[in-house]
């Protein structure tokens, strides 16, 4: 019997101009780097702060059926046992259900150990590209099967130990590859240097991994302009925190500068290293005001928008998020360089356009981006495609248009579970419907 589709959920516009506090939960992208790089560790690592969601039960649960013993502990604790760089014997089998992270990170994390791993997950992650990090894994000496289409998962690793090197992998499609490796560098018995070929998209998230090898003792050396390169060494166990997610607090920024008042997100500074915080730049381009200060940040909606034209290369997470602001900017906004974005959960060009022009906003496609014009959306029932980004971006136009309903706001469980009970507290925090 097929299971009855999601009840759509009904946004409810907001009656004034915001006054809240948003506690996001923490990143993702931090998260699922730290749980491979504690797990490489020697020792008990502690992740305060940690994303529980989708996305990261699947690496918590993957590297636990692995044998390396996560725990989540009170709140958003997560305890990992490290076994200091060696990855236990297979047979495994590993499901990482709809999260590119966790499929990218763990694939290197199997060619370190001994017999045979299958890797695979949903169908939408199963048509999402792994080549190019197959392709550089086999160049290093891993012995990977390909099950059905080729560079794409299901994968089963015939793990016999990785000496590491240098390989070269192209930087075009996603920075995940790149990441993924240099997180197990550490522990190839000849280190690892990465040579990243031509345009490298969404550079930030390399920082990050940088960032994150380096709180757990492990620096990472930049080579030329486009070079990696690590030593064989072992990572530290330590007590990591997990800033807020830069992505998740996108959407509330974005309330902010539609509906008007303040929106504040603690435990998000100025010093993030998360690319993602570059969205409240285009916010202050479009005529919002930005608090920047060490422990938050503010964006104030002045009432006036203008539309830009912008390069999101560097954090194509938040190019929906920018989607929904834009019909509400006195002149049409254009968002470049994101084509890699169509290879996402599905394709994030096409998807936008479409919906918007479902809600009666005019919007065109381009190769790597798309135009967004001004509008009022009328009542409109959104369509996810599995994305849980399109849910969280579109459900902002509801805040201002009565009619807007999201046909499968579940989808939000991959990363922010609690996203729609924090987006009906800003109507509550509204200073005209406080009482």
């Amino acid at each position: 019997m097929t299971p009855a589709p999601p009840a759509p959920l009904a946004i409810e516009p907001l009656a004034g101009p915001l006054d809240a506090t948003v506690a996001v939960p923490g990143s993702k992208s931090i998260t699922n780097r730290a749980l491979v790089v504690a797990a490489l560790a020697e020792g008990r690592s502690v992740l305060e702060g940690a994303l529980v969601a989708d996305d990261t039960s699947s690496m918590a649960e993957a590297l636990a059926t692995l044998g390396f013993p996560v725990a989540c502990g009170p709140g958003a604790t997560m305890v990992v046992e490290g076994t200091g760089g060696a990855v236990p014997p297979g047979p495994a089998h590993l499901d990482a259900r709809l999260a590119g992270t966790t499929a990218r990170f763990l694939l290197p994390l199997l060619a370190l150990g001994r017999g045979r791993y299958r890797l695979d997950g949903a169908p939408p992650l199963r048509a999402r590209p792994m080549g190019p990090l197959v392709s550089a894994l086999r160049a290093l000496g891993a012995v990977i099967e390909e099950e059905e289409r080729p560079g794409h998962l299901p994968l089963t690793v015939v793990g016999s130990g990785l000496d590491g090197g240098a390989v070269r992998l192209p930087g075009a499609v996603s920075s995940q590859f790149t990441s993924a490796l240099l997180l197990s560098g550490p522990a190839m018995p000849r280190g690892l240097r990465v040579e990243v070929e031509g345009e490298v998209v969404s550079r930030p998230y390399l920082e990050l991994t940088a960032t994150t090898m380096a709180a757990f003792g492990v620096p990472v050396e930049r080579v030329g302009e486009r070079g990696f390169a690590v030593e064989p060494r072992a990572y530290r166990a330590t007590l990591f925190h997990v800033e807020p997610d830069a992505s998740a607090a996108s959407y509330f920024f974005a309330a902010a500068a539609i509906c008007g008042g303040r929106v504040r997100v603690p435990g998000l500074p100025a010093s993030s290293g998360q690319g993602d915080l570059a969205f409240v730049e285009v916010l202050e381009a479009m005529g919002a005001r930005v608090g920047r200060r060490p422990g938050g940040t503010e964006v104030e909606g002045t009432g006036e928008l203008v539309g830009v034209d912008v390069d999101l290369a560097d954090c194509s997470d938040v190019a929906q998020t920018l989607a929904a602001v834009a019909p509400f900017a006195s002149s049409p906004t254009r968002v470049r360089g994101i084509g890699f974005i169509r290879h996402k959960e599905t394709d994030r060009i096409a998807a936008v356009v479409t919906e918007l022009r479902r809600c009666g906003i005019e919007a065109e496609e381009e190769a790597d981006g798309f135009v967004v014009h001004p509008g009022w959306p009328r009542p409109s029932r959104v369509r996810t495609y599995g994305d849980h980004r399109m849910a969280m971006s579109f459900a902002l136009l509801g805040l201002r248009a009565p009619g807007i309903e999201i046909a499968d706001p579940g989808v939000v469980a991959k990363t922010f579970p609690g996203f729609f009970a924090a987006l009906d507290a800003l109507g509550r925090a509204s200073p005209s419907t406080a009482g």
